[in-house]
Formats: C-alpha cells, structure tokens, sequence
C-alpha cells in the first residue's frame, strides 16, 4: 500500500460559514435591515417603550395569581369533631395546610368525600357542592 492509496473512512465535514451570502440566501440567516442584523442588541430603552404600549399595560397575568389553597371534606371529616368551627387559624393549627404561606392564603372547600359532622365553616371560599353537603349534615356556612 503507497501513500497515495489511503482513503478516509469518513467524508470531510466543513463548518458552516454563517452571514456572508451565498448559499443561505439573501440575508445569510439574519433577518432583514437593522441593528440585529450587525450582531448588536437593542437598546434599554426600548424596554420602557413597550411597557407604555397601551394594549399590554395593566395585563392581569393569571399564572402569577395566589391560587386559593384546597381542602377536601374528606379530610375535615377525620380532624375535626362535631360542632368545632373550621377557619382558616384552626386549619393551620391541625397542620391540614401548611407552608409559609399557609396563614395569609385564601381557602376553599370542596366537596370530595362524605360529612356526618356537624361544623361551622367560617372565613374560607366553599363551593357549591360543599356547601350542600355541610348544611345537609346539619353545619352552617359563613361568609
């Protein structure tokens, strides 16, 4: 075998050469005319002006919203006796909600499980469901 002789084994592979015409087209992959285009970055101030475009100011972002903490009945059924009052302090107190978060969030009640108690729902959002099955059991709910 000479020297001549040897091939590779493998096709040389050449590094794609971005942003000087040729086979990636008019605007090589950059966009079109402007400050981006030249590899800058836009100014700060623009960010102000965005934020002044009437159609986004004031926008209610629901993912950044407190969503309301949940309690089941099913779980208020084993901690709690008949006639105790369930609020937000003694929820916190029998460790049903927990987290630093726990004693300023908002609290609602749904209505999976079965009630036999009698209970006084005090200071906390109760759905629809729930609120039949308290008062079918004899409780009361509070605003």
């Amino acid at each position: 075998m000479q020297i001549h002789e040897i091939q590779r084994t493998t096709k040389n592979k050449s590094k794609k050469i971005v942003g000087r015409g040729g086979k990636r087209g008019k605007t090589s992959g950059r966009g079109h005319k402007g400050q981006k285009q030249h590899g800058g970055t836009p100014r700060p101030e623009i960010r102000d002006m965005i934020k002044k475009i009437p159609k986004l100011r004031g926008y209610n972002f629901a993912s950044i919203k407190d969503k309301p903490l949940v309690v089941n009945l099913s779980v208020i059924e084993d901690a709690y006796g008949d006639g105790d009052t369930v609020n937000p302090e003694t929820l916190f107190a029998q460790k049903i909600i927990k987290g630093s978060k726990a004693r300023v969030a908002d609290i609602k009640i749904l209505a999976h499980g079965t009630l036999t108690k009698k209970i006084i729902v005090e200071q906390c959002a109760v759905s629809e469901a729930a609120a039949q099955k308290i008062t079918a059991a004899g409780g009361t709910v509070r605003a």
